[in-house]
C-alpha cells in the first residue's frame, strides 16, 4: 500500500534529483522567457514540462535519458517559437491573442465581456482587487494575453500609450 518495491523507491530517490538538476540547467540555458507564461503557448509548455518531469520521476517505463531529451526538446521548441514570434509577425499573431479592453472610462464594454466570457462580477472583482472602489475611477480594465486583468485607474492613465498595441 505504501510502496511496491524498494527498487521503485530507490529509482525515485536517484532519478528525481538528477532530473531536477537537468531541468534547472536546461531552463537556465534557455533564459527567463521559457517560464514567463506570457501567453497560452507558454502556459502549455510549462504544464508539459511539469508533466514530463513527473513521468520521468515516477514511471519506470521511461528511461532517464529519454526524459532528459524530452525536457530539452520541449524547452528548445519553446525557445524557437519564442524567437520566431518576436521576429515574425504572423507567427506572433498565430500564437498570441490581442489584449481586450473590457471597461473603458468607467463603462463596461458589453460585447467584449460576452466575447471573452468574462462576467460583470469578475470585472468588478478585478477592480476591487486593484484597490479601486468605483468604476468611475477606472480608465480601463484590460484582459491581457496571459488571461490576467489589468486595471488602469484614471489617475494612472497618463498619456494612455500603454493602451495601444503596435
Amino acid at each position: 500500500m505504501f510502496y511496491d518495491t524498494f527498487d521503485g523507491l530507490l529509482r525515485v530517490l536517484v532519478v528525481a534529483p538528477l532530473t531536477y538538476v537537468w531541468l534547472i540547467a536546461v531552463l537556465r540555458f534557455s533564459g527567463k522567457r521559457t517560464l514567463a507564461q506570457l501567453n497560452a503557448f507558454d502556459f502549455i509548455i510549462t504544464v508539459a514540462l511539469g508533466s514530463t518531469l513527473a513521468t520521468v520521476v515516477l514511471s519506470d517505463t521511461v528511461a532517464w535519458l529519454e526524459g532528459a531529451v524530452a525536457l530539452a526538446l520541449l524547452v528548445a521548441l519553446q525557445f524557437v517559437v519564442a524567437v520566431m514570434s518576436v521576429r515574425i509577425s504572423w507567427v506572433r499573431r498565430m500564437l498570441t491573442s490581442e489584449p481586450t479592453v473590457l471597461l473603458r472610462d468607467g463603462r463596461p464594454v458589453r460585447d467584449a465581456l460576452l466575447r471573452e466570457r468574462i462576467s460583470y462580477e469578475s470585472l468588478l472583482a478585478a477592480v476591487r482587487a486593484a484597490g479601486v472602489g468605483g468604476l468611475e475611477l477606472v480608465s480601463a480594465v484590460v484582459l491581457e494575453t496571459d488571461g490576467k486583468l489589468s486595471v488602469i485607474s484614471a489617475r494612472q492613465l497618463g498619456s494612455g500609450s500603454a493602451m495601444h498595441t503596435p
